[in-house]
């Protein structure tokens, strides 16, 4: 029989070149189900604060495309300003240049209705009016036509018996304009119907067919 000697514990074997640590018991290391259960909550978190990352870039790209949107705008509306405002002071300069122009334009003319144009002065004559031509002026006002006020300065006053309206009856000066633009209004004599004058012969058979239709009822009916 083997006797057990008191006061001694028995241990379990260790190997030899083992320290005591390694006889000790370690704990289990977690199960592949516990790191399961675990995972879906950290996967949650990362995918929401994925999601809430990519919001904000979305919002701030909206903001960033309204932003160029708007400035893309502002830039085509200065263009547009640009170009208006370029084509309205060529066209002043323009204007401005003809206007200076106009008094050798009536010399020109008084000249061509005296019989004073000729030789070099009427070729030279006839290329300035060429060229002011090509540039936009254009000449207006004649004898005859009806009396406009925004197009035509009155200087000369009369009254005459064959004329139904206020009537340029000659021109005094021409008128010119430039595009839209009246540099120049036409200076002219007006006439206008005399007061109390009869109508004329067509005038008055037309009134008096209006008076027997009136006082016979009317015209006869089928």
């Amino acid at each position: 029989m083997t006797e057990e000697t008191p006061g001694f514990e028995e241990k379990p074997d260790v190997p030899s070149g083992a320290t005591p640590e390694d006889a000790e018991p370690k704990p289990a290391p977690p199960s592949a189900a516990a790191e399961g259960a675990a995972a879906p909550a950290g996967d949650t978190n990362q995918t929401a604060g994925l999601v809430a990352q990519l919001d904000q870039v979305r919002t701030a790209l909206g903001e960033r495309t309204a932003d160029l949107q708007r400035l893309q705008a502002e830039y085509q509306n200065y263009r547009r300003r640009v170009e208006r405002d370029r084509i309205a002071v060529k066209e002043i300069a323009i204007a401005n240049l003809l206007t200076e122009l106009l008094p050798v334009l009536d010399d020109i003319g008084r000249a061509r209705d005296h019989d004073e144009l000729v030789g070099g002065f009427k070729s030279v004559a006839e290329s300035l009016e060429t060229v002011a031509a090509k540039m936009g002026l254009q000449q207006f006002g004649k004898e005859g036509e009806p009396f406009d006020p925004t197009i035509h300065e009155a200087l000369m006053h009369s009254y005459a018996p064959d004329v139904t309206e206020t009537t340029c009856v000659a021109i005094l000066q021409p008128g010119y304009r430039f595009g839209e633009r009246t540099i120049r209004p036409a200076r002219v004599a007006v006439a206008e119907p005399q007061p109390g004058a009869q109508p004329a012969k067509g005038d008055e058979a037309e009134t008096a067919a209006a008076a027997d239709d009136k006082e016979s009822g009317g015209p006869d009916e089928g």
